[in-house]
């Protein structure tokens, strides 16, 4: 019997040697099944259609379905809602949401793609300093950024996207500087080191400047949304894109890699190319969604196990339903962060955080166990 890298997708999967008349069937597990898809869009759609109608603005729910409707093609509606109703709805409450759900689905498929190709369950996008690359590209930004008084667009996201690729890029450097091959192991320890760093000099900058800046500083790191715009959506959507793409086509390659290097090796793979394509193609789309909504999070971790325990471990399930699951989680997050404390808000970090700190306990007495 031949196996090849397309048929594996648990750890089960050696087992197959030894079991030659075991019917194909026994691999269909793997595959993403219609009701997985299904409920996982009704519960974007059910997040999304409450992040639209409910808000600060006290807006007529059948009035605002009724503005939304008048925008798709063949339905001939008058709008629901009178000019403020449609700048509320336009250009404040949707681009808000849609921003949520781009950023909530990159952080939630690049937490299940670093937790498979490292083969750690408490694996999250930021382990290899993005985070901190961010912040000290967003802190670079707004203590020097009066300075640039021409600049064509606003450089504090820019910023912390050049930063957290910076960062990675450090990380990569130092992991390999030892060998000549990248394990899992000393990545992960160059990515502390590198987040380390940036983090001192991070802080060394903020204790040199105007305490005011601070506050900004702070509410970055925090996490949210309250500046969402379109400008905003269509600036990290071709990173966004282009980075879930590669990871959704790589799902079948990280239930190899869940085998381990040598398996995967043994039947075609090369891991370390593998590794490389799914570690750049995720800190690309963690920089970008990094990069307009600050540091949120737990998102990585709280939404690949959670379909873990729903879908079962193969990524050829998780990839595509964390994107799903991913934008629905951080569009409520959002709702909740903007609506519990009205008129005021509650940075989306702390909410995702409240939320993800038992989870993450969970995960890691779990981990405990199996080891």
């Amino acid at each position: 019997m031949t196996l090849t890298a397309g048929d594996i997708g648990t750890k089960e999967a050696p087992a197959l040697f030894e079991v030659d008349e075991a019917p194909a069937t026994t691999l269909n597990p793997t595959r993403l099944g219609r009701t997985h898809v299904v409920i996982a869009v009704v519960f974007l759609l059910a997040a999304a259609t409450a992040s639209v109608l409910v808000g600060p603005a006290d807006l007529p729910p059948v009035g605002v379905i009724e503005e939304v409707l008048t925008k798709l093609p063949l339905v001939h509606l008058h709008p629901g809602l009178g000019v403020t109703g449609d700048v509320v709805v336009w250009q404040l409450r949707m681009p808000r949401m849609v921003l949520g759900g781009l950023v909530g689905a990159m952080l939630a498929v690049a937490g299940a793609s670093y937790q498979g190709v490292f083969s750690n369950p408490l694996a999250d996008p930021y382990l290899l300093g993005v985070a901190s690359g961010a912040g000290l590209g967003a802190t670079i930004a707004i203590v020097y950024g009066p300075n640039l008084a021409n600049t064509i667009t606003d450089p504090l996201p820019v910023a912390a996207f050049v930063g957290a690729i910076v960062a990675v890029a450090a990380t990569f450097v130092l992991g390999r500087s030892r060998g000549a091959e990248r394990s899992p192991a000393s990545m992960v320890l160059a990515g502390v080191a590198v987040a380390a760093f940036f983090t001192a000099v991070e802080t060394f900058i903020q204790q040199q400047h105007n305490p005011a800046d601070l506050t900004v500083v702070y509410t970055f790191i925090l996490g949210g949304l309250a500046t969402a715009g379109w400008g905003q959506v269509v600036m990290i959507l071709p990173y966004i894109a282009v980075a879930a793409g590669a990871l959704f086509s790589c799902r079948r390659l990280l239930d190899v890699l869940s085998l381990g290097d040598e398996e995967a090796t043994s039947v075609g793979v090369r891991a370390e190319r593998v590794r490389l394509l799914v570690v750049a193609a995720a800190t690309l789309g963690t920089a970008a969604a990094v990069a307009v909504s600050g540091l949120v999070g737990f998102v990585g971790i709280i939404v690949p196990h959670t379909i873990r325990l729903l879908a079962g471990p193969s990524y050829r399930r998780i990839i595509p339903l964390s994107l799903l699951y991913g934008a629905g989680f951080l569009i409520l997050a959002d709702l909740v962060a903007r609506t519990v404390l009205s008129p005021q808000e509650i940075p989306l970090g702390v909410v995702t955080a409240f939320l993800g700190a038992p989870f993450f306990l969970v995960v890691l007495r779990q981990a405990r166990r199996m080891s």
